[in-house]
């Protein structure tokens, strides 16, 4: 029942079942009914329609808002369906909208798939009649075209991308960015074009980047259609003394956490390479007199790691920087998709070409291997693309400022380098986010950061993957405290920025803004100065964000040698293990980063053998090897043609991609296997299921056997 119970809280469910085959308990959470565990016969198992009566009771649900709340998901013909906590997510929003709340929060950790649980709600709410025009609301085109092509295709016939040139109001659902429908000037609000009620719902994705701040040009399309149920979106709310998420929306009906979805497999786990550069600790100091490249006078003081890229160009370190990212790419895979955060866009194509010198070799063969891909270049969204797309091999290095930090999914990245200031918790995990998700198809498992600015050291604040906390304080009359220039500036967000300002002054000498905007910085560029690598060292974290260990072997060891003293004492574990999969997983669960082990050892090498060479010093055989050794001996001759045939297709199955796979019973259903006949065929073939997994015990012991 303890356990029952931890799932019943992990699911949303409220009620909860144990039971020893002669009778049932029950534990009911909704506090309804007289005790909150109960006996029951087996023939008083109570019937799903009795269990929403009872669910609808204790929810306050009238008739119609239960219609609402039960209306049905979109059945996707390939099969895709909620994860558990997309499902929680949708139905918290369900039965909130159907409990007549018109601003609701979703929290939820970047590349869980927020867009996706937003297509399900506006589907379920459109079908269910309850909302028949919706608004989705992005601040980038890539966000909107992503959500178009991809997750809301199903709108296809009643679904259209806002353009002020051409409106037309017969659509049910429309796309839009904000900076499309509002501006500056009164003629420019086309927002105004649409009547106040035009409008039943409002998705607004990625909320924390405008919608927070009450002057904001966001704010102003929300407040205009207010009768609208409002859904906010976001990885990281925004919560300071001026600007709130939750003072707007309210508190958030769902969060989802990155720790959660680490734990949960759903996202990547990372470790972190940290150097230090002298000038960055010790700082530099011009000589008197001292003019820059451009024959500048440059300001007599100490400029430090906050300077460099910003107020203050060495090309040196920039050369340094992009030396170590190759030597990191080539001692690892110089094919690995790569993020470069630079300070501005004059650092990021700068970065460009100190990596395309120490990439020469592989940027002939293709003038793409490194782009900069920043918001003022016009071949920007061809680049992204590209970049974006898992089965593009190019770009493979892209550096950019603001505009990869939200919202861009590159599934494929497995690298990024923070070479700039991050002063924001928000930004931090936003920037994070561009690696966390999981594509197994092109070996994303894992990813690693780079940091050259002491970013990580947010790892460390306790509000790294803490619950949002509302920390606004309104001003006189309730109106927010305006932040200061400098806070405006250094911020994500492109309010605040001061009048007078010239924002279309271009780069280089310009600092970029998320909607590409640009403000002037004087900036000395110098060279001839000495810089180098003073500190390197790898860590790695946990689901939590917490420092586990600087060495991965040591680490790895201590860990295993916790649970099996000798190699004797894991073989046997793992000999006597029906499945294999569930030791990984339990390593998996201490700690163990088998990935990072990988790309130390050796790409090759599957668990099993990473483990018994790290941690007993056995030398290690490749999952080609142990295949090829299992085919020298004929053993498969015993079976009939089809059997033997899936049997070969396993082996090759395991020399591809190791034990995890073969394990599973899904693997009937992938190719080449299903070519030589159904699941239900194949089993047969081997004379029933038992026999089966017995001929995949078999197959394991025969892999193992010279272990």
């Amino acid at each position: 029942m303890q356990q029952a119970l931890e799932y019943g809280m992990m699911l949303d469910i409220p009620f909860i079942y144990s039971s020893n085959g002669d009778g049932f308990i029950e534990h009911d959470r909704t506090g309804m009914s007289k005790s909150i565990e109960r006996e029951l016969a087996l023939d008083e198992f109570p019937s799903p329609q009795n269990l929403w009566e009872r669910y609808s009771k204790w929810k306050g649900f009238t008739e119609q808002q239960s219609k609402i709340a039960t209306q049905e998901y979109f059945v996707d013909p390939s099969g895709k369906e909620p994860r558990y906590y997309q499902r929680i997510a949708i139905n918290r929003v369900m039965e909130t909208v159907a409990q007549g709340q018109n601003r609701v929060l979703l929290v939820m950790a970047t590349g869980v798939g927020k867009t996706y649980v937003a297509f399900q709600i506006i589907w379920r709410l459109w079908k269910a009649g309850v909302k028949k025009r919706i608004l989705f609301l992005a601040d980038r085109n890539i966000l909107v075209d992503q959500a178009k092509t991809n997750d809301f295709k199903p709108f296809e016939s009643v679904m259209t991308k806002f353009n002020r040139a051409k409106f037309d109001k017969s659509y049910e659902v429309y796309l839009a960015l904000y900076q499309s429908l509002t501006g500056p000037e009164e003629s420019q609000k086309a927002y105004k074009e649409f009547s106040r009620d035009f409008f039943d719902m409002i998705v607004i994705d990625e909320c924390h980047r405008g919608s927070a701040a009450e002057d904001s040009a966001w704010r102003e399309i929300l407040e205009y259609f207010t009768g609208a149920t409002q859904i906010g979106l976001t990885a990281t709310p925004k919560e300071t003394k001026y600007v709130s998420n939750i003072h707007y929306f309210g508190e958030p009906v769902y969060q989802y956490t990155l720790r959660q979805g680490i734990q949960d497999g759903f996202l990547a786990p990372y470790r972190v390479v940290r150097i230090d550069i002298d000038r960055d600790l010790a700082g530099w100091r011009p000589e008197k007199g001292q003019k820059d490249k451009h024959g500048n006078l440059i300001e007599d003081r100490v400029y430090d790691q906050k300077d460099f890229d910003k107020n203050l160009v060495i090309d040196e370190r920039t050369e340094l920087v992009a030396r170590k990212v190759t030597e990191f790419l080539q001692g690892t895979d110089p094919m690995s998709k790569t993020i470069v955060f630079c300070e501005d866009i004059d650092h990021a194509e700068r970065m460009r070409r100190a990596l395309i010198n120490e990439n020469y070799e592989l940027y002939q063969k293709n003038n793409k291997y490194v782009v900069r891909i920043t918001g003022d270049s016009e071949e920007r969204y061809a680049g992204l693309d590209d970049f974006i797309t898992a089965s593009s091999r190019y770009p493979v290095i892209a550096t950019t400022s603001k505009l990869l930090t939200t919202g861009v999914d590159v599934t494929t990245c497995k690298l990024i380098v923070l070479d700039s200031t991050i002063n924001s918790m928000t930004e931090f995990k936003q920037i994070i986010g561009r690696g966390t998700r999981v594509n197994e198809d092109y070996g994303k498992t894992h990813f690693s950061i780079m940091d050259f600015k002491k970013a990580t050291e947010l790892f460390a604040d306790p509000d790294f993957d803490g619950d949002p906390v509302q920390v606004y304080e309104p001003g006189e009359n309730g109106n927010p405290v305006p932040p200061d220039i400098e806070e405006s500036l250094d911020d994500e967000e492109t309010e605040g920025i001061p009048d007078g300002i010239n924002i279309s002054q271009p780069f280089p000498e310009s600092e970029e803004m998320p909607d590409g905007k640009h403000i002037p910085r004087l900036k000395h560029y110098v060279n001839g100065v000495e810089v180098r690598i003073v500190g390197e060292r790898v860590q790695y974290y946990d689901a939590h964000g917490k420092l586990i260990t600087e060495s991965l072997k040591d680490y790895t060891i201590k860990t295993i040698k916790k649970e099996y003293r000798s190699l004797g004492d894991f073989l046997k574990k793992w000999a006597g293990s029906d499945r294999k999969q569930a030791i990984i997983e339990e390593l998996r669960e201490q700690g163990i980063f088998f990935e990072a082990l990988a790309d130390e050892v050796g790409r090759e090498y599957e668990p099993f053998d990473l483990i018994a060479h790290v941690a007993f010093g056995q030398p290690p055989l490749t999952r080609k090897e142990r295949a090829e050794n299992v085919r020298k001996r004929n053993y498969f001759g015993k079976y009939g043609d089809s059997a033997r045939m899936v049997m070969d297709a396993l082996l090759q199955k395991y020399a591809d991609r190791g034990i995890e796979d073969i394990e599973e019973m899904d693997v009937l259903k992938l190719k080449p296997i299903s070519d030589i006949g159904t699941p239900v065929e194949i089993i047969q073939s081997f004379g029933g299921k038992e026999k089966y997994i017995t001929a995949i015990k078999e197959l394991e012991s025969l892999l193992y056997e010279s272990a």
